[in-house]
């Protein structure tokens, strides 16, 4: 049963914290899911994760060749034909807790400025842990990433 690790976003933008995690997830040998709320949102992302600093092959869901795809970054509501055993969810995208099961990991970030993505992070804690998801919270309070208990 997959994790939920929650990364309370408070010093950088998770455009700076999704190339780590998706490579991590990469390197374990995880297809990955990138679910978020706004298209414009994800056509930025999937500019950023070609130009950023290392290669992260991807595609944004509704192409040609989706089931092949390392990561795939979806919108809420499309199907993640790839097969992934990691789910990043971005933006307040929902997780239902019977996604996670088959999931080596999913990861829920959510930006500490924002009060509105705070408590619906908090919402899905709740959720996903009285559905017996074990949990985990992380931050970067510190200036690292950071495991809290």
């Amino acid at each position: 049963m997959g994790n939920a690790l929650f990364y309370h976003l408070t010093r950088s933008p998770a455009e700076q914290l999704l190339p780590i995690l998706i490579g991590k997830s990469l390197q374990a040998g995880w297809r990955v899911e990138l679910r978020g709320t706004h298209a414009t949102r994800l056509d930025r992302l999937d500019l950023h994760l070609w130009q950023g600093s290392g290669f992260l092959p991807h595609g944004l869901a509704g192409g040609p060749h989706d089931e092949r795809q390392p990561v795939l970054l979806t919108r809420v509501g499309q199907p993640a034909t790839n097969r992934p055993e990691c789910l990043m969810a971005l933006d307040g995208a929902e997780v239902d807790p019977s996604e996670c099961p088959p999931l080596q990991r999913c990861c829920i970030i959510f930006d500490g400025g924002d009060s509105q993505a705070t408590a619906h992070a908090r919402g899905q804690w709740k959720k996903l842990t009285a559905a017996g998801i074990t949990a985990e919270y992380w931050s970067e309070e510190s200036g690292r990433w950071e495991r809290k208990r």
